[in-house]
């Protein structure tokens, strides 16, 4: 095996070690039928370490969420067609998405019971227009940071359930060569050396 390779896709140093690969960056789904507040709100992200998607109705958004990972959603509450409530109903109700955050956003003048309905259709958050900026970055960076950490741990179990694979494999290959061995001719002791090699493969992946 050259330098540079461990035997997997990781890319790794000299030495074979590993580099650690870069955290993947949260994406954070804007959902608005105005196309001016889509503008204001990626402005409000700008300079985080998030990728802003926008979209401008639930139907779009829906769609979106069906093959793609958010860490949280803004999501307007009064929109043509399908409004912000019977979105989030959508979003969850599905398996994949219903523990996607979700903070409404909707103009001061509305009628006080919607953030009783934003509640209830699963929001985490409601916030009023016009709203403070920071504020909202600052509710951002708490899901994002989330997210983050939920990945981190989710990628550590699939390391660690890969590497009891590992080994459960490396004991059945000394079992079968134990089994070999057992012989007396020089056959078995050949047989046996076969046998170990695919413990190098296994180490080698």
């Amino acid at each position: 095996m050259v330098a540079g390779e461990t035997g997997s896709d990781r890319p790794c140093d000299g030495e074979g070690n590993a580099y650690m690969t870069a955290p993947r960056r949260a994406r954070v789904l804007m959902v608005d039928d105005r196309r001016e507040n889509l503008v204001a709100l990626e402005a409000i992200l700008q300079g985080m370490p998030v990728d802003p998607i926008a979209v401008g109705s639930g139907e779009e958004a829906l769609k979106r969420l069906l093959s793609e990972d958010f860490a949280v959603i803004l999501l307007d509450a009064q929109m043509p067609g399908m409004d912000g409530f019977e979105t989030a109903g959508h979003i969850k109700q599905r398996e994949r998405t219903r523990h996607v955050p979700i903070i409404f956003l909707t103009a001061v003048d509305r009628d006080a019971h919607l953030a009783f309905r934003g509640y209830a259709a699963g929001a985490v958050d409601y916030i009023t227009k016009p709203f403070d900026p920071w504020v909202l970055r600052a509710k951002v960076s708490v899901f994002v940071e989330l997210w983050l950490k939920n990945q981190q741990l989710a990628e550590q179990t699939a390391t660690a359930k890969a590497r009891e694979a590992e080994q459960r494999s490396l004991v059945s290959i000394m079992d079968r060569a134990a089994d070999v061995l057992r012989g007396t001719d020089g056959a078995a002791v050949s047989q046996a050396l076969s046998i170990l090699g695919e413990a190098d493969e296994v180490l080698d992946r």
